[in-house]
């Protein structure tokens, strides 16, 4: 691996949970596996497109934000944030670890107990929906649904005996269904001798290595009964390895000899399969999947009732002068997502990385219907929630409450989930309003802005283009938060917060009314609220927004707002800066692989709060010094509490908070950026609260067309036993059979299940987000599940395109490459898809020729390629329409001797891989 992927390993090895190996076990782990195939070909797709756009790909350094800054081109400006490639990688690692945790008892995850077709299934299943999300750009699901697919795959390597049998190469068939798994010892064939000691180096049967039979340890957790003669995995959690045969098989930790060599042939299996989903993909497609992409996504969710004109033109004029004013530079949106909503209808979500596209979609929005406020605002933003990359920022515009408010709870779910911001731009109208069962008031908008991060702005229509700044200001890349805080009711109070030199484009929000307030800087320098252009910034007032913009020089350390007022108010202070940081709570897990989960709900009440945070810097988090990592109430006037923190290197670092505040509070970080020796404060915008609730659930497959999906979840309570409420929404609004009510005990899980049915036109590659929620007949004490499941269509295709080259003509090209200049050679090849769903794409993989070809819809395709004799290499790739990759590969390189004889060359057949996994 180049030099570059090796420094990015050692930054991302150091992650939350050691899965390949227990902990305190040593040894390579699921994290280094996966990041060393992850980051090599990440940099190898980004050296492909940045060269091909005809610039040199050379990052100035190994820092996340380096690399993601040379991948995105030299030539646009502006700041680049890591923040979404490295919260991309922690979702593959922490999906991958959380098979351990999900599905340690199951046979097929882990490749374990000789369940060697229930295992390829599940890779299978597996790649058969990344590959299908990629092509529907449902990228955090083909994520999370890779992380696991890669952790059953490298299981191979260490439960069976492939290495012990000689093999250093990965096996090809675990990939590629059309070729059958073979060899395989039978249930009757005994695989392993008696060894007493618990510990021999390899006590795999001689016979079964002289016939190389494929075998694999048998695991028990909570049976030691396994078939006589048989392996076992081994280890203090398997049962079956006091059983004779007895000892273990795995090769999980480096005491086994054989660790080694069973983590090179897992690396190399995981280089395989990621190389064919990024051939299946695109570099393009694969980057974006490996969140290499600017920071901002421009969101709007837009009610388009009748009296909405104005409000939907404002919407037109913002988006067209972000698309017009951030063209060629960092901050240039890289997705432009849309979803209108009116009564009863709301949506579709329109999304495109076309600018023009989106002026074209935004263009075509009109003002009709509606009539009765309220509206399907929630709705909308549910639509936006579930469809937009995680930490978007999400613009709303109405001018009417929700009808559907009974979808707030959902809504604070997926915000807290997905962790994106969400502003609302509320204009009041006089429209005649309709009694709810639960009336709606702007109210709701305010608190869900708040637990957001974002704003709630209330202004006129008239208004409302002075108050669009802020989208201006917030769809930008590398945006931080530096401080947030709300009070209700208000009163007067001193808010202190640190500048440092990395921070550029800092603007001061204030929403409320009656507002009074002074600026105060470092040196003692001040700027009051009626000066609306000072030494300090320039200030601009609008509804019940005041909106500081401060001046480029400003100085750095510790800045004073002082705010007075006894209405309800909101502060939040933000800049760019590269300098940032990502987290999540998280649980520990027990078992034969121990680690850390990703909690999808809250915390639980009364323990410690766990928290998992990558920090990065300028230059990488070695740029950093990171001094206090705490929790902080945003309404309320508790202290920061503080977390003890254990640094894993690399920027990774496990705090743990004893203490949690009550009610809802956010995470607050300080530290000194070393490349200007100035303090800095960090603040995450999603409010966060524990629960005594717990809930659990984990999605095992991908649903079909036409066919119920049945997930298992289960409650437990810390408080009063009582019978609890379940709800269930999907944003697809696919039926669903779930029971309303379980009768909980405290501290004791009780289980259920949910059966949801995608319908028979539900296109290959959708993905549905499904929340689950419980709470008592009290309604005090609350908790919910967020899962992402995919609807695959069943695969039945699983041959690749064939090559066939007809005539290669290199005659001119000369014996000496220094000569190659001026000459150039041909190639011409027929390809074919024979009964499968035909090729869907065509292109040049190696070489720098041109490729010309007919139309992939004819039933054979005739390929051309012309190259200077100078490039010696061409590979083609063909793609058919469910996925399946043929390669085509000729080189003209010639060994010493004489020039090579100028006769027609023979009919030569490509190399063919199919090594884009589909389901069986």
């Amino acid at each position: 691996m180049a030099s570059l992927g090796i420094a990015l390993l050692i930054m991302a090895l150091s992650g939350p949970t050691l899965a390949f190996v227990p902990i305190g076990g040593g040894g390579s782990t699921h994290v280094s596996i996966t990041g060393t195939a992850v980051l090599q070909k990440v940099e190898e797709a980004c050296r492909v497109v940045v060269e091909a756009a005809g610039h040199e790909f050379k990052p100035t350094g190994t820092s996340p934000e380096q690399l993601v800054q040379a991948c995105l081109g030299p030539t646009a400006a502006g700041e680049v944030s890591g923040s979404k490639f490295r919260s991309a990688l922690q979702e593959i690692y922490f999906q991958n670890g959380m098979v351990d945790r999900d599905f340690a008892n199951s046979a097929p995850h882990h490749f374990n107990s000789e369940a060697f077709l229930e295992g390829r299934a599940l890779i299978t299943e597996g790649t058969v929906a990344i590959k299908a999300n990629i092509r529907n750009e449902n990228f955090q699901a083909a994520r999370e649904t890779l992380g696991r697919v890669l952790h059953t795959l490298q299981d191979f390597y260490s439960h069976s005996n492939w290495v012990e049998l000689g093999y250093t190469e990965p096996y090809d068939n675990l990939i590629i269904p059309s070729l059958p798994l073979e060899n395989l010892a039978d249930k009757d064939t005994a695989t392993c001798y008696d060894c007493e000691t618990g510990a021999c180096p390899n006590p795999i049967l001689a016979n079964i290595l002289e016939e190389k039979k494929l075998t694999s340890g048998y695991m028990g957790i909570f049976s030691a009964s396994k078939p006589k003669g048989k392996c076992s995995h081994g280890g203090a959690d398997d049962l079956t390895s006091t059983v004779a045969p007895r000892g273990g098989i795995n090769k999980d930790e480096r005491r086994s000899d054989l660790h080694n060599a069973a983590v090179n042939a897992a690396t190399a299996a995981s280089l395989q399969l990621l190389e064919d989903i990024r051939l299946a993909a695109g570099d393009n497609g694969f980057l974006r999947m490996m969140g290499i992409a600017r920071s901002s996504v421009l969101c709007f969710v837009i009610d388009t009732t009748g009296s909405m004109s104005d409000d939907i033109e404002e919407a037109r004029n913002v988006a067209y002068e972000i698309i017009d004013s951030k063209k060629g530079t960092q901050d240039e949106p890289s997705e432009y997502i849309l979803v209108p909503f009116n009564d009863p209808n709301f949506g579709p979500l329109i999304r495109t990385t076309n600018p023009d596209k989106m002026k074209s979609e935004i263009s075509k929005l009109t003002a009709k219907g509606g009539g009765d406020a309220p509206e399907m605002c929630l709705s909308g933003l549910q639509v936006a929630l579930t469809g937009a990359p995680s930490s978007s920022h999400i613009y709303v515009f109405t001018d009417a409450t929700a009808k559907d408010i009974a979808l707030k709870d959902t809504i604070v779910a997926l915000i807290r989930s997905t962790k994106s911001t969400v502003s609302f731009f509320m204009t009041a109208t006089s429209r005649r309003r309709r009694r709810s069962v639960r009336a709606a008031s702007f109210e709701d908008y305010k608190e869900l802005a708040l637990a957001s991060g974002g704003q709630a702005i209330q202004v006129s229509k008239k208004q409302l283009p002075q108050a669009t700044d802020v989208i201006l200001d917030t769809s930008t890349s590398a945006l931080v938060t530096v401080l947030q805080r709300a009070r209700n009711p208000g009163k007067q109070e001193t808010f202190p917060f640190r500048l440092d030199e990395s921070l550029k484009n800092v603007t001061i929000y204030i929403t409320g009314t009656s507002i009074t307030f002074t600026l105060t800087d470092p040196t003692g320098v001040s700027q009051s609220h009626s000066e609306a252009t000072g030494k300090l910034g320039s200030i601009q007032t609008v509804g019940n927004l005041r909106r500081i913009r401060f001046n480029p020089e400003k100085n750095t350390g510790t800045w004073k707002i002082n705010i007075n007022s006894v209405q309800p108010y909101t502060l939040k202070v933000t800049g760019q800066s590269t300098v940032t940081f990502i987290y999540d709570f998280v649980e520990r897990f027990g078992g034969p692989h121990p680690g850390y989960a990703v909690l999808s709900g809250r915390p639980s009440a009364g323990q410690p709060a766990t928290l998992m945070l990558s920090v990065m810097g300028r230059k990488g988090p070695s740029s950093i010094t990171v001094e206090d990592i705490g929790l902080v109430k945003v309404s309320g006037l508790e202290a920061v509490t503080s977390g003890n923190m254990n640094d894993m290197g690399n920027g990774e670092i496990l705090v743990t908070v004893d203490k949690v505040p009550e009610g809802e509070f956010v995470v607050l970080l300080k530290g000194t950026d070393k490349e200007s020796n100035s303090e800095f404060q960090r603040q995450s915008t999603t409010q966060m609260s524990v629960s005594k609730v717990n809930i659990k659930a984990a999605v095992d497959s991908s649903a079909e067309p036409g066919k119920p999906l049945t997930l298992s979840f289960s409650v437990m309570t810390q408080g009063a036993g009582d019978v609890y409420s379940v709800s269930a929404r999907n944003d697809r609004n696919y039926p669903m059979t779930y029971p309303r009510s379980l009768a909980l005990t405290t501290n004791e899980y009780a289980n259920a299940t949910l059966s949801i049915t995608p319908p028979t036109n539900t296109p290959s590659g959708t993905d549905v987000t499904l929340t689950i929620e419980t709470k008592p007949s009290t309604g005090l004490e609350s908790n919910y599940v967020v899962l992402r499941l995919s609807v695959v269509t069943k695969i039945t295709d699983f041959i690749q395109p064939l090559c066939k080259v007809t005539s290669v003509v290199a005659d001119d090209c000369p014996h000496d490459e220094s000569q190659c200049g001026s000459f150039y050679w041909q190639l011409s090849a027929n390809l074919t898809d024979g009964n499968g769903t035909g090729i869907e794409t065509l292109f040049l993989h190696q070489g720098s020729g041109n490729l010309s070809h007919t139309v992939l819809t004819a039933p054979t395709v005739e390929a051309n390629y012309n190259a200077s004799c100078c490039s010696q290499i061409a590979e083609l790739v063909a793609v058919d329409k469910v996925g399946n990759v043929g390669k085509c590969y000729h080189s003209i390189v010639r060994s010493g001797g004489p020039p090579a004889v100028t006769l027609p060359l023979p009919l030569w057949l490509c190399l063919l891989v199919s090594v884009f996994i589909v389901r069986s």
